[in-house]
């Protein structure tokens, strides 16, 4: 998921979890990674209209085709050459096609597996990339969100 080689930047790669996790209806994913999201593209609430329905969000076309595509395997559909040719009109190349499928695929179990084991989100995650972080008053010493 850190990766920021290929096509996807680590934006992009978040976006993609918290769409097919909002699908799978899991609440630790959703939001840990809509943290996450806020904080690498600085777009504070572009994840939160994803998670509530990324079809009518303020996505970019090539965001919307990346997510219909991501939504398409994590619903386990048929991806056809048509799939292919959308992306590729996006910009995507294969492998970043294959890393779409991979991080959509792989959260399928992940949010399960978060089911299972009914993990519940940290309080912080929910102001993550929200609240600028103050380094001289924080107490955990931890350094600010940029």
């Amino acid at each position: 998921m850190n990766k920021e080689s290929g096509g996807l930047s680590k934006a992009d790669r978040e976006l993609i979890v918290v769409a097919t996790s909002a699908h799978n209806h899991c609440l630790y994913c959703v939001v840990s990674h809509s943290a996450l999201h806020r904080i690498y593209s600085k777009k504070p609430v572009l994840a939160d209209e994803v998670a509530v329905n990324y079809r009518v969000a303020e996505l970019s076309a090539r965001e919307k085709a990346m997510l219909d595509f991501a939504l398409t395997v994590c619903r386990g559909e048929t991806v056809t050459e048509e799939h292919f040719s959308t992306l590729e009109a996006h910009g995507f190349d294969r492998e970043d096609i294959w890393d779409i499928a991979a991080i959509a695929a792989f959260f399928a179990l992940s949010n399960r597996m978060a089911h299972l084991t009914d993990m519940r989100p940290n309080a912080e995650f929910y102001n993550m990339g929200r609240v600028p972080r103050d380094t001289e008053n924080a107490s955990d010493g931890r350094v600010k969100d940029e």
